[in-house]
């Protein structure tokens, strides 16, 4: 008796000695204290410290995202919780989903540690408080039909923040929205009206759309005429251009010799009457004695200006 006495006290005593070796797993930062007193901050691995009783080790996974739900599932039969009054007067029902997580510096475990039971109520009613602040700023259309993307963005923005003075060793991740309604009994009321603005807004995306087509066509028809006027403007200048040339080169033959002037004259009148009788004008003949067809104008210019010089 005496030696399995004294076997069971050394098997405890060595019990109690191992006790003070802990495993910090991956992801998580721990808090030692050493007669209440804090004395380190373990990072994950093998800590050899005291024995239970003299160290006490308190981990904390720093890499885990918790949630915290603020206000109530309006789509919940059982929900109970806060209503948040709009700047006209009127109440909406929330749910908000705050996703945060333990700071991994000492500060932020010292923080945590000393107020762990009291995190979660400060964050939530600092949420409300916000959260009321600004619904009370904007009408209840802004906050049914914006609050799901506008109020997420502005609340994570305050709550980091509006939260450093409190010390809660917390790193606020981001919010979303679970529930965001009017009261029950008005909420028919509400949904019929959500769905006039829907179609209405619709029809106003269709007339915009119709509207933005509209003016690219004529922008393209605009554009189209634009080059087609270039196009003429540049042929007519060419034209011009080869007129004025063939008429200085004339101006200058008769100037070398006057006498071709008669038959430049003749000449023109030929292709003038010719263009004239090719598109079906009509021409009448200079004596319709002379054959079924009078005397052909024409052919009697082309003999005169083909004469010899």
């Amino acid at each position: 008796m005496p030696r399995l006495l004294l076997l069971t006290v050394v098997v405890s005593v060595l019990i109690w000695l191992c006790s003070g070796w802990t495993i910090i797993r991956p992801g998580e930062r721990a808090v030692v204290q050493r007669l209440g007193a804090i004395v380190a901050h373990p990072a994950p691995g093998l800590w050899l410290g005291l024995p239970w009783g003299i160290d006490r080790v308190h981990r904390f996974p720093v890499n885990t995202v918790r949630q915290l739900s603020v206000g109530f599932n309006p789509y919940r039969e059982d929900a109970e919780g806060s209503l948040f009054l709009t700047a006209d007067h009127n109440l909406v029902q929330l749910e908000l989903v705050v996703h945060y997580s333990i700071g991994e510096t000492d500060i932020d475990l010292d923080a945590y540690f000393l107020q762990q039971e009291q995190t979660e109520a400060i964050l939530a009613r600092l949420t409300e408080s916000l959260v009321a602040q600004w619904i009370a700023a904007h009408d209840i259309d802004y906050v049914l039909l914006q609050g799901n993307g506008a109020l997420p963005l502005w609340l994570t923005d305050s709550l980091v923040e509006q939260l450093a003075p409190y010390g809660l060793g917390v790193r606020v991740q981001q919010v979303h929205v679970a529930g965001l309604a009017p009261p029950p009994e008005v909420r028919p009321a509400f949904a019929a009206v959500t769905q006039a603005q829907t179609h209405m807004g619709t029809q106003l995306s269709q007339a915009r759309q119709q509207a933005e087509q509209r003016l690219r066509q004529a922008h393209a028809i605009a554009y189209r005429k634009e080059q087609e006027a270039f196009a003429s403007q540049y042929a007519l200048r060419r034209q011009a251009q080869a007129d004025i040339n063939e008429f200085h080169t004339l101006r200058s033959a008769i100037g070398q010799a006057p006498q071709r002037l008669a038959l430049y004259w003749w000449q023109e009148m030929h292709r003038s009457l010719t263009s004239l009788k090719n598109r079906g004008g009509r021409i009448e003949p200079v004596d319709p004695s002379l054959g079924p067809n009078g005397l052909d104008l024409t052919q009697l210019l082309r003999l005169r200006h083909t004469e010899p010089k």
